[in-house]
């Protein structure tokens, strides 16, 4: 465990104090006035220096004065009719450097940040999105963002749900979900086929004969969008095992346990050509009512571009 400092009554009255002192001393000095400052330094004309910083030199000429009140010393000594800095203020000019420097670079963090090229971004998806529909994409996305944290939490649909409901992610990529959930909107993104595989890779021909199954587990969405196809079709519902893990399937699948309905793009090719039975869709899901992070905003923008029009 880390240890942390006790900061004493002393001390905030000590810092109190300075800070009170700097104000009295230095009231109000704006980063405008320290980068008109080095501006003339670095510059070869009080012309060319209210270029740079976008004024004009009557503008920039009263904002030295004014900076030079507030210091309350002369900077400046005349050198005929040019004005050159004075040797004895060069702590200002270190100063205004090192102010309109840090100040920079905090307005292009602000700048990345609204852009959503830094900051962190939580993603959620479910495995079928994150390894196998959008994996380049995801990897491109981090490429192009190298300074945004992309956080991907892989789970099923439901769970990702309960956390974005949370506020524990962003966004999710899941399952569309059999009815609206309160808080949450969603985005159709894509549809993609679930198909029965069986351990010998050739459907039997009649329906009644397929099985016994090996599926998602109860409660999922996709199972739910399983347990109406089959049942549409007539098939028997014996299931032997559940899991919401499609390796797990597979396996079960190819050890002669019984049959599966996967989505194609998690078959394999060890399962065999499969017979298409459904259709699920998958959303972008995001919170009602709050304001959605640019980086949010730009992944659900290439997620949505990446999957061509149905």
């Amino acid at each position: 465990m880390g240890s942390h400092k006790k900061i004493s009554k002393t001390e905030v009255s000590s810092a109190g104090y300075y800070r009170e002192r700097v104000r009295s001393v230095l009231p109000d000095l704006s980063i405008r006035q320290l980068e008109y400052l080095v501006a003339v330094t670095e510059e070869p004309s009080w012309a060319d220096a209210a270029a740079r910083v976008g004024v004009s030199a009557s503008a920039l000429s009263q904002g030295l004065a004014e900076l030079e009140r507030r210091v309350g010393l002369p900077l400046f000594d005349r050198e005929g009719r040019r004005r050159v800095l004075r040797p004895v203020v060069a702590p200002v000019l270190a100063h205004a450097r090192q102010v309109v420097s840090l100040t920079g670079d905090l307005a292009e963090w602000v700048e990345r940040t609204r852009s959503g090229r830094s900051g962190q971004l939580r993603v959620g998806m479910i495995d079928a999105a994150a390894v196998g529909h959008f994996r380049d994409l995801l990897r491109s996305f981090r490429a192009e963002q190298p300074e945004l944290d992309l956080r991907l939490r892989v789970a099923p649909s439901s769970r990702l749900l309960d956390e974005l409901e949370a506020g524990e992610i962003h966004l999710a990529v899941c399952v569309e979900p059999s009815t609206a959930r309160p808080g949450i909107e969603t985005t159709s993104l894509m549809s993609e086929e679930l198909a029965v595989f069986t351990p010998t890779g050739q459907l039997a021909r009649r329906v009644d004969d397929w099985g016994p199954w090996v599926l998602f587990s109860v409660g999922s969405h996709t199972r739910k969008v399983i347990d109406d196809a089959l049942h549409h079709l007539g098939a028997p519902a014996e299931i032997v095992a559940e899991s919401n893990q499609p390796e797990v399937l597979r396996t079960m699948v190819s050890l002669g346990v019984g049959s599966t309905v996967l989505p194609v793009v998690q078959a394999g090719p060890e399962l065999g050509p499969g017979k298409v039975i459904a259709q699920r869709n998958l959303v972008v899901a995001t919170r009602v009512g709050t304001a959605l992070d640019p980086a949010a905003e730009m992944l659900v923008s290439a997620l949505l571009a990446s999957v061509p029009l149905a």
